[in-house]
């Protein structure tokens, strides 16, 4: 027992628990069936939970190396605003084709974004916090020059689909942040990917004088993360079916910051969890929905949600753990140690 309540992913599971068990008794519908479709709000938490998700995994990917990225909401308006104004130029927006061409190009633009970022860091050494500082304002600007300081609507139904369509009784949004979960966990840990980031993480130049490609590694770290960012963009835009280059990705970064940090993942590099990661993210989507639930007073919204994370943060702190459920622990079962 003593084992479990030390683990870094007790605490979060435990307030993620209370917190939709909260819900479950405060909303009119937790969880129904509509039209062979999963509704209410455990689903609606999910599913908002997507865009967090999807920059969290980046983010964890670019922390395990050393590294940090604050450029990822930049980047989701990048994406959102080049989505948005070429399908706002199709003569047909409900064509598949040409709507799935369009995502993939607004990816790609996103990739382009954190090659830019990988190059900044591993190849010119700025610091990581500096150069994805100049994405993050830059790329603002250049998401308002795309689309010329308008919000560019959309009326796609196959773009709508991606953050609004159902797929198997689920959301497409959750369909998307679980497959590029499966596929980052697969890559990470069924490969030596994970040893690779993490021996970057851990001593750079060790890793390099050891024959690991470290820069290499840098970078492709930030593409990801930008490949995901921009993903996580489309989603939003095709929420709200329109691209808002000030509101779209605002300060997500600091949310996926927080999510990766709940998860367990060391902010100096090295050790990462990509199963804490979403853990965190879906935390936080839950905490936003239960103080709304609860309600809690708009203005103190966010002190609730700083002190909430705060506990959670002491909680997870390996002295504190230990000083509280080290005295739990039998004497006879403590190792001596040796004088």
């Amino acid at each position: 027992m003593t084992s479990i309540l030390k683990n870094r992913l007790f605490w979060p599971a435990a307030i993620l628990v209370v917190l939709l068990v909260i819900n479950m008794f405060t909303s009119r519908q937790f969880v129904t069936v509509q039209d062979g479709h999963l509704f209410g709000t455990l689903i609606d938490i999910l599913r908002n939970s997507a865009p967090l998700i999807l920059v969290g995994l980046g983010m964890t990917l670019v922390i395990s190396t050393g590294g940090i990225d604050l450029s990822v909401g930049s980047v989701m308006a990048i994406s959102a605003a080049v989505a948005c104004l070429l399908i706002q130029d199709l003569d047909d927006q409900n064509s598949v084709g040409p709507v799935l061409l369009i995502i993939g190009i607004a990816i790609v633009v996103s990739m382009l974004m954190g090659l830019w970022n990988g190059a900044l860091v591993a190849i010119i050494g700025i610091q990581p916090i500096i150069a994805t500082l100049i994405l993050m304002v830059a790329g603002r600007g250049i998401a308002q020059l795309i689309t010329d300081g308008q919000i560019i609507n959309v009326q796609s139904g196959p773009y709508a689909t991606i953050a609004s369509g159902f797929f198997a009784a689920l959301p497409v949004a959750l369909l998307i942040a679980v497959a590029a979960t499966v596929l980052i966990l697969l890559l990470t840990r069924r490969t030596a990917l994970g040893l690779l980031l993490e021996s970057v993480g851990g001593s750079p130049t060790a890793s390099r004088l050891a024959g690991i490609g470290a820069r290499r590694i840098t970078i492709m770290v930030y593409v990801v993360a930008g490949g995901l960012a921009g993903l996580a963009g489309l989603i939003y835009s095709a929420n709200i079916k329109s691209a808002d280059s000030i509101s779209a990705g605002n300060l997500i970064e600091l949310d996926a910051i927080l999510a990766v940090v709940i998860g367990g993942t060391a902010l100096v590099g090295g050790r990462f969890s990509i199963a804490g990661t979403v853990l965190g993210a879906v935390l936080i989507q839950t905490l936003a929905v239960t103080v709304v639930a609860v309600g809690i007073p708009s203005e103190a919204n966010l002190l609730f949600k700083a002190v909430v994370v705060v506990a959670l943060c002491l909680f997870q702190s390996p002295t504190l753990r230990e000083k509280v459920f080290g005295r739990l622990t039998p004497r006879t079962a403590r190792a001596e140690v040796p004088a």
